[in-house]
């Protein structure tokens, strides 16, 4: 599909658009947003009164692509790059997040990412 959007995407963003109505990040509780490509997930923490990211990993991260290689699926990577972010998020002295699923359903990698995030320290 050269120089068009699928309707998956498009429905995707209408939904995306949707969530950051309600979905605000500030400096003391910042939105965890997901993204997750067909092979990567990424996470980012993002301050949306500043428009700043505070900090962000991905599967794609040197420090955890050994750990990822390692993994059976992409649910286990997602699950490591959940634990990242959290670990970041705690030397950023965040404890608390607002969680922005970014048009996805809460199924599968997406819900990975948060499960471990919870895990390891952040609250939703």
């Amino acid at each position: 599909m050269s120089g068009k959007k699928s309707v998956r995407t498009l429905k995707r963003a209408n939904k995306k658009k949707r969530i950051r109505k309600k979905v605000v990040g500030t400096a003391d509780r910042p939105r965890l947003a997901v993204f997750r490509s067909s092979k990567n997930v990424y996470a980012q923490l993002i301050d949306d009164v500043k428009s700043t990211t505070l900090g962000g990993t991905s599967s794609l991260n040197p420090e955890l692509r050994t750990a990822i290689n390692k993994t059976p699926n992409k649910t286990e990577a997602a699950k490591l790059v959940g634990k990242a972010i959290a670990e970041k998020a705690k030397s950023l002295k965040v404890e608390s997040v607002v969680f922005d699923r970014g048009g996805y359903l809460y199924h599968g990698r997406v819900k990975a990412v948060a499960d471990a995030a919870r895990e390891n320290g952040l609250k939703f």
